[in-house]
C-alpha cells in the first residue's frame, strides 16, 4: 500500500496526507489529503466516505507545505489528486473522487 504521513499544526490540528489505490479502478494511486482535529478523526473521515481499509503506518511521507496549504484553503478539508509524477494536477474536492463512473 502506498505511504503516507502527517503534520501536526501549532494549533493542535493535523493534515493527513496518504496514497491510496484509485477507488474507480484504473490502477493509478491518489493522494489523498484531510485536515482534521487529530489522526485518528481524519481516518475516521475517509472511513465515513467508504474507503474503508484506509491505515496511517508510520509517517514516511508527510504532507508538503504546499499541500498543508492547499488543504487548509479548502471549505471541506478533503482533497485528493493523482500521484503522477510528471503532471501538474491540481487539486480536487473529494467528491469528484468518489463520483460514480456515469458522472452522476
Amino acid at each position: 500500500m502506498p505511504g503516507g504521513g502527517f503534520c501536526k499544526l501549532p494549533g493542535g490540528s493535523v493534515v493527513v496526507a496518504i496514497g491510496l489505490p484509485d477507488p474507480a479502478g484504473g490502477g493509478r494511486t491518489v493522494r489523498v489529503l484531510v485536515h482534521a482535529a487529530n489522526r485518528a478523526r481524519a481516518l475516521t473521515r475517509l472511513r465515513n466516505l467508504g474507503l474503508r481499509a484506509v491505515y496511517l503506518r508510520g509517517n514516511a511521507e508527510p504532507p508538503t507545505p504546499d499541500e498543508i496549504t492547499a488543504v487548509l484553503h479548502h471549505p471541506d478539508g478533503l482533497l485528493w489528486r493523482t500521484q503522477e509524477p510528471r503532471t501538474q494536477e491540481l487539486w480536487h474536492p473529494i467528491r469528484a473522487l468518489l463520483r460514480p463512473a456515469g458522472g452522476g
